[in-house]
């Protein structure tokens, strides 16, 4: 029987900005193996959430808790794309294992260790063939994944993606979302992901978090989410 770890726990966690309280009262954990869709309205705190599991913003109450022997550097995360990220002037490799820059303290320079790491992940991502070319003339189903190889060059134990589909053209969507879910299924990477595409997100998803107000939170398995009322509601009848 396969055994699974928390990885992560949130309890009775608020969240917001600007003194305004945009969720309050989640919990939910995530286990080793998940893959975990975000969803909810625009300003439901979805970003917000990000932000405070990465340690980058403050709770107004509440925890979130890793597990022992596990934190917040083994997350590899994958930002949502902007307009100065597709015309980043810098060559794949190199933004690859920019992805190691968290992990290497006060070094100047790239280890040896860091660089195998960054070539790893491009190999299994297929894209050691444009390691030489520059970032900004790749196709945006590319950059999606040299952006998610530099997350796993970072840590591949857990990746957090957000809005990984942005501007994508539906056949590179599609192409993503078997690399994802390529990686939790055969390979194990715990997988949390925002997006506004429910539709592919849920296809591969095992568990949902719905965000919104105390009425409209939902946590748990994705087959139960759609066949909720607030689920529902919200695919507005997509399949």
């Amino acid at each position: 029987m396969e055994i699974t770890v928390s990885l992560l726990e949130i309890k009775d966690l608020s969240l917001g900005y600007d003194g305004k309280v945009v969720v309050s009262g989640l919990n939910f954990t995530v286990e080793s193996g998940d893959y975990l869709c975000v969803l909810g309205e625009n300003g439901s705190g979805k970003s917000t959430l990000i932000k405070a599991i990465l340690g980058l913003k403050s709770a107004y109450s509440g925890h979130i808790h890793f597990a022992d022997g596990f934190s917040r550097r083994e997350i590899g995360y994958m930002p949502q794309k902007t307009n100065i990220q597709r015309d980043f002037p810098a060559g794949v490799f190199e933004v690859v294992l920019s992805g190691c820059q968290g992990a290497m303290g006060l070094k100047p320079f790239y280890s040896r260790d860091e660089k195998k790491r960054a070539l790893a992940a491009m190999e299994r991502l297929n894209i050691l063939h444009i390691k030489n070319e520059c970032y900004r003339d790749l196709s945006g189903g590319q950059q999606q994944r040299v952006l998610l190889a530099r997350a796993l060059a970072s840590a591949d134990k857990l990746i957090l993606l957000d809005e990984p589909t942005t501007a994508l053209d539906p056949h590179a969507t599609a192409e993503f979302y078997r690399i994802i879910d390529g990686l939790n299924r055969e390979e194990g990477v715990t997988v949390i992901t925002v997006s506004h595409d429910t539709a592919g997100a849920l296809k591969s998803s095992t568990k949902v978090l719905h965000l919104g107000g105390r009425e409209s939170l939902f946590f748990g398995d994705t087959k139960d989410y759609i066949e909720t009322k607030l689920g529902r509601n919200f695919l507005g009848g997509e399949s």
